[in-house]
């Protein structure tokens, strides 16, 4: 299962790493993450969420050689599933999102709304991913420390949803709004 896992993790940052560099290609900064922003509840909601992120993984890779499996193979067997749904997620949004996918809030940044794709069955695939990613690979390589640390992190996510919701309200105004009403934050129609 450990090199499992590693797959799992090592698809998901390769598709976040390679969307920066092609990104980054055509002169946009994908880490918006904590950057140019004034210390305000924005900048230390994503500097915190930028830390439980990278500490996760942290975590997940530790807990995949470190510590002998804990969980029924059943358990094991959706966390594999959840995991690869993850990387299948978020590559989709990545993919769908274009040019208007940010890390963090890109408050100076002129980008689109995108509503079509999966974005009309999720307002927040890629968050949806990361939480499947984690989740999996909390079922894959089970012990407490790494529940505190996945728990966190994916606090500090849907944190960050909610800072990114009223900055793309007062974005997009009206347009988001109606869309706000029709799709679900994580998944579904309304």
């Amino acid at each position: 299962m450990k090199i499992i896992g590693l797959l799992i993790l090592a698809v998901f940052y390769a598709v976040y790493l390679s969307k920066m560099a092609l990104q980054k290609r055509k002169g946009i900064q994908t880490d918006q993450i904590a950057k140019g922003k004034q210390k305000t509840k924005v900048f230390y909601i994503e500097l915190v969420m930028k830390i439980a992120t990278y500490s996760v993984v942290a975590a997940e890779v530790l807990s995949l050689f470190l510590i002998p499996p804990y969980l029924p193979q059943t358990f094991v067997a959706v966390g594999v599933a959840l995991g690869f749904i993850g990387d299948i997620l978020f590559t989709v949004s990545v993919v769908t999102m274009k040019d208007s996918w940010r890390a963090g809030i890109a408050e100076n940044d002129k980008t689109e709304i995108i509503t079509c794709g999966i974005y009309s069955i999720s307002r927040n695939p890629a968050f949806l991913a990361f939480d499947c990613v984690y989740a999996g690979l909390l079922l894959i390589a089970f012990n407490w420390v790494l529940l505190a640390f996945s728990v966190f992190a994916m606090t500090m996510l849907h944190l960050q949803i909610l800072q990114e919701e009223t900055f793309l309200s007062k974005t997009f105004g009206a347009e988001y709004n109606v869309y706000k009403s029709k799709v679900r934050r994580y998944l579904g129609r309304k």
